[in-house]
């Protein structure tokens, strides 16, 4: 069994089978920096659509209090978007401004980007396709969808926006 064991995490390894989640590298909000996904490998990541004007936006506390609250083992990270209804400030200057001001958001955000149509982002067409993520077929229709990706880059659930980010839905999977 042990040999079946090696044998798989080698064929695993040499196949490119690791979770292409790692793959992934955006620019950071309002900044020339990169956020690299591959070091987020070990850590639970929350990956959420946001906006600074629509009415989930008071979530942006609770995203705070569950990065705070699980530090050592999840990242939360805030992908802002403005394709629901124009509700996502002009410039990422503002955006992290408001963030930060408001909710004291110390958590990764990342520039600017689209979760649906012809430009979607490569993260947003992998979260949302089954053929991508092994998972599902999920469709973001709002801001503040929620997809909770495992420490092995994983997708392990999917929440629609009104599932309060410290609610127990989430949080039997970071307890």
């Amino acid at each position: 069994m042990k040999t079946l064991l090696i044998t798989l995490s080698i064929l695993f390894a040499a196949t490119g089978m690791e979770s292409a989640f790692y793959s992934f590298k955006v620019n950071a909000l309002d900044s020339d920096q990169v956020i690299d996904f591959a070091s987020f490998k070990g850590k639970k990541v929350l990956v959420v659509n946001v906006a600074s004007k629509c009415g989930y936006t008071p979530q942006y506390k609770d995203l705070q209090a569950l990065a705070e609250k699980y530090s050592e083992t999840l990242v939360v990270l805030g992908m802002p978007c403005d394709q629901f209804a124009g509700q996502e400030l002009d410039l990422e200057s503002s955006i992290k401004q408001f963030c930060t001001d408001k909710f004291n958001v110390t958590f990764p955000m990342t520039t600017v980007i689209e979760v649906k149509g012809d430009d979607q982002h490569p993260v947003y067409a992998w979260l949302t396709q089954k053929s991508e993520n092994g998972q599902g077929d999920y469709k973001v229709s709002w801001n503040f969808n929620k997809f909770l990706v495992d420490e092995k880059g994983q997708l392990v659930a999917y929440f629609p926006s009104g599932v309060k980010p410290l609610s127990s839905e989430i949080t039997q999977y970071l307890d």
